[in-house]
């Protein structure tokens, strides 16, 4: 990149005025630039993805579509919402403003439960799983594409959302075997058709304190949407209603599965223990052993 003097240029513009975003460590100033470079060139790649690739040559409009973009992000629009892309278990999903940009921190829960479907699917063949509070469909579709013997539903309360959702679908080709529906929680899915028949339950909900959402940082709370991050009064309000309503749907030892906020994960463990139907509780940590997810087994 040293003989590239716009790269050299834009890059030193970029590190000077870069504010890190915690919740997106792959997102640096030149893992950035190289994205933007892509959009540029009318090649709509992830930060991730582009981080790894060599940068395509630019004519002049390219340049000068580049140096919006630039600017554009240093406005604080989120790179995710101005590439339309964002990568999720190595998965290139589409991303905008209808959803929540998935994070790397949810991985944690995508990995996890990934593992108990791939271990539920050895032992029962085929399996359906429900991912509520879908967002843009990265947790279910992630299980389904490294899960070829499951069938997938989700569910969000955003319309938005579940058209991000079926786009995310259509996008890797798997609109056959996965379907979304606009739906509070499980309300979509209250019927003899879906009591008692799924194997997983998965879902990252709201859990932010609602007096917290508009003390977040800026970027977030003015470009995502509030409904991805508003847990209520105290941030549990649906991950009570979560722990609460699961069972009705979950087969005899099946499972549960879901993200939790930081500092949530003791409580969380308690109310599952409260409920006298869950057992084998299980937590997963991120890098700084913060419990970032837990699962649990049904009777």
């Amino acid at each position: 990149m040293r003989l590239n003097p716009l790269y050299n240029a834009l890059l030193n513009r970029l590190t000077a005025l870069w504010v890190a975003q915690p919740d997106k460590p792959e997102e640096t100033p030149e893992s950035t630039l190289k994205a933007l470079y892509f959009c540029a060139a009318g090649i709509p790649i992830s930060v991730q993805k582009a981080s790894r690739e060599t940068i395509p040559e630019l004519d002049d409009n390219a340049q000068k579509r580049l140096k919006i973009l630039i600017e554009k992000r240093l406005s604080g629009v989120p790179l995710a919402h101005i590439t339309g892309r964002q990568q999720f278990l190595d998965m290139e999903l589409l991303a905008g403003p209808e959803a929540l940009i998935p994070r790397i921190e949810t991985e944690i829960l995508g990995r996890a439960a990934l593992a108990i479907a791939k271990s539920l699917a050895d032992k029962r063949g085929t399996i359906t799983i429900m991912d509520v509070c879908t967002g843009s469909g990265n947790v279910a579709l992630g299980i389904a594409v490294n899960e070829s013997r499951s069938r997938v539903l989700g569910s969000d309360f955003s319309e938005e959302a579940i058209m991000l959702a079926r786009q995310n679908a259509q996008h890797l080709n798997l609109d056959k075997r996965v379907e979304f529906r606009q739906s509070d929680l499980f309300a979509a899915f209250e019927s003899d058709e879906f009591y008692k028949k799924m194997d997983l339950i998965t879902c990252n909900p709201p859990y932010i304190p609602s007096t917290k959402v508009g003390s977040m940082d800026p970027e977030i709370s003015q470009n995502e949407p509030r409904l991805a991050f508003d847990g209520g009064s105290l941030g549990i309000t649906i991950l009570a209603r979560l722990i609460r309503e699961s069972p009705k749907y979950l087969k005899p030892n099946s499972y549960l599965c879901f993200e939790v906020g930081l500092g949530q994960g003791k409580a969380m463990e308690q109310r599952l223990k409260k409920e006298n139907i869950y057992s084998s509780i299980q937590s997963y940590v991120d890098n700084a052993d913060q419990v970032r997810a837990l699962s649990a087994q049904v009777a």
